[in-house]
This record gives C-alpha cells, structure tokens and sequence, in this order.
C-alpha cells in the first residue's frame, strides 16, 4: 500500500483539513506526492514569474493559512504523462464527492470561471470551493 514521504506529509499539514482527509484517503490506493500547500509571497511570486501561476500573492488560493489549494503528482513524477495525472485526479475527486467535499480541478477549469484561464492545463491543481 502507497504512503505519504516525510516531505508530503509536511507540505500536507499546510493545507485545510477537508484536503489531509481526501488525501490521506486517496494514498491508500494510488501512490503519488503532495507537492504544494501554503505559499508565502516569495514562494507565490517565484512560482508566477515561472509561469507556474497566473497569481501574484496574495490571490491564490495557495496564499491562505491553512491553503485551500493543493498540487499534487502522481509518484514517480513524470510531468509529461498526464494519463496519470488524469487517473489520479478521478481519485481524488470521487474521494471528495464522497465525503461531500466541493474541489474544483486544474484540469478541468469550469468555462464560466472567471478567475481562472480555461487555456492554463494545471492538472496537479485542486481547490476547495
């Protein structure tokens, strides 16, 4: 059975409680990482000027205490296969329709979202809604 790395349980604890209990539901049966709760603004920034982000700090969902977003890969990343991304995804949104959780997926930005770039395919991203 898949667990979390020291490094994933850490990123997880920054993140609200809704996503710890989705995510530690989906680890039994699909093995991936936690990659990104919180961020701070220099954290936030970097990862906008990458291109990582369409958000500055503090209008992500990422810039909250406890963050109310989350990236997540499945292990062993492979940023490429978005099959995997896809498969896990279906996990973790069935996991959280069955605990009566409402996440929004990055893979899937709704066409009426008006905070979100439909073009931007961010398929390790999920939020709470």
């Amino acid at each position: 059975m898949p667990k979390f790395g020291r490094k994933s349980k850490e990123v997880l604890g920054t993140c609200d409680e809704r996503f710890r209990e989705i995510l530690n539901e989906v680890i039994k049966y699909y093995d991936f990482s936690v990659i990104s709760g919180y961020r701070n603004a220099t954290e936030q920034n970097e990862i906008f000027r990458k291109g990582f982000s369409k958000l500055q700090y503090p209008d992500s969902k990422h810039n909250s205490s406890p963050s109310v977003a989350v990236d997540v890969a499945p292990y062993p990343i492979d940023w490429k296969d978005t099959r995997r991304f896809d498969i896990l995804a279906g996990f973790i949104m069935m996991c959280a329709e069955s605990k009566d959780i409402s996440i929004r997926w990055g893979g899937d930005w709704d066409n009426d979202d008006d905070v979100h770039d439909q073009s931007f395919n961010d398929v390790g991203h999920f939020e709470l809604i």
